[in-house]
């Protein structure tokens, strides 16, 4: 199906097999600038604007087979593909009609994609790029067939990572609901009392984070910016919600003279905007100003039945920041938070179930990135020319 192309030739479209055609990109494209669109709620006619989808309309601006749609301000040089009826906003250029006989319309969204068109865009304020560029950009394209064949090789990898995405998504809805039912109902109770945070089990208490025994709570402190290093020396250093995965940190700078300091297994909040996103601290970690760790008693609560809990009540964190011009929480409405509180072993069964389902969609996740590697590698490779597809035995 494959085999690699021995000779490759330089020309201002970069290196390309030599039967390969040149062109420009307004020889195969006719190109015009999107409309002002009328978003409607009830409208089935997609908008793309330069980030794709942007909301619905009532009736198309374009109504081909296929449609490339590429950003013109804001997300400048973000290249799409529509399909039938669409309509295209004013911050986007888009194909009103193509050369059918030079080209397949999802391989030149496939070599567009690939030759990172935003890293043209003018440097300036707001950075743009013009249908006088794009008419104006050379490519080089492989026989017709051979477009059709490399669209049906990548478009196997894009439908392996839609039906990925598909798989995450209905984890995360069934983790939702789990979450929503274990953490407010817990398991197998058949009686509930109305407490200052909701139903809950009438077996439940309910307790402040400051209560006596329940948990530590320690501020972040921001250590001088002369300690900071990439070098590993110290402790890695956290500041706040940008630098969290999805439980854990991913911390990207480290601190040689930490102030506060995280231990494992505490609790990590963020008390400046965003407020309430919570993660769990693998490690020994130095804190800045913009989060808190919660260090729970072991013996009381399962910090991971805690941190579900936490995650569970990001808005009630949220909503105690309204009242400030810089959203914020202090020490004392940390303290003051109320939190279901049962058995330590109905915890860690809750705990065990939410992490099974989290674990699982973090298994689909890392699929998902090594099907975007595997993409990357045979766009470089295909829509190079440096390995061909045979288009005929």
């Amino acid at each position: 199906m494959f085999y690699k192309e021995k000779k490759l030739e330089d020309s201002s479209a970069g290196k390309a097999p030599e039967d390969w055609q040149f062109s420009k990109l307004g020889e195969i494209l006719t190109l015009s600038n999107g409309e002002r669109p009328t978003i409607l709620e009830n409208g089935t006619i997609p908008v793309y604007g330069a980030n794709g989808i942007m909301g619905y309309t009532s009736k198309p601006l374009a109504e081909n087979d296929f449609s490339i749609i590429i950003g013109r301000v804001g997300a400048s040089g973000e290249v799409h593909l529509g399909k039938g009826k669409i309509w295209i906003s004013d911050n986007a250029i888009y194909s009103k009609s193509y050369d059918r006989k030079r080209a397949n319309l999802p391989f030149l969204f496939y070599l567009l994609k690939f030759k990172n068109l935003a890293q043209f865009a003018s440097k300036t304020t707001h950075p743009i790029i013009t249908q006088t560029f794009l008419n104006n950009f050379s490519l080089k394209c492989p026989p017709l067939e051979e477009q059709h064949k490399i669209v049906k090789v990548l478009s196997c990898v894009d439908l392996a990572i839609q039906k990925t995405d598909e798989v995450i998504a209905k984890i995360e809805r069934l983790k939702k609901g789990l979450m929503q039912q274990l953490l407010t109902k817990g398991i197998g109770h058949k009686e509930f009392k109305d407490t200052e945070i909701g139903k809950i089990p009438k077996e439940w208490e309910v307790v402040n984070l400051g209560d006596l025994s329940i948990a530590e709570i320690v501020l972040g402190q921001s250590p001088p910016s002369s300690t900071y290093n990439s070098e590993r020396k110290g402790l890695p250093f956290l500041q706040g919600k940008m630098e969290f995965g999805d439980i854990y940190p991913q911390p990207t700078t480290f601190c040689s003279e930490p102030a506060k300091i995280a231990k494992p297994n505490d609790i990590l909040l963020s008390v400046r905007a965003p407020v309430g996103a919570v993660n769990i601290a693998q490690d020994r970690y130095c804190i800045g100003r913009g989060l808190s760790a919660i260090r729970p008693n072991k013996t009381i609560f399962s910090h991971l039945f805690l941190f579900y809990y936490l995650r569970y009540a990001e808005r009630r964190f949220s909503l105690l920041s309204m009242g400030s011009t810089f959203k914020a929480i202090r020490k004392a409405e940390i303290e003051n938070f109320s939190v279901p509180l049962p058995t330590l072993k109905e915890q860690q069964l809750i705990a065990e179930i939410l992490s099974t389902a989290n674990n699982t969609a973090e298994l689909e996740r890392r699929e998902k990135t090594k099907l975007e590697r595997v993409k990357l590698g045979l766009m470089d490779l295909l829509l190079t020319g440096k390995v061909r597809v045979k288009v005929a035995d």
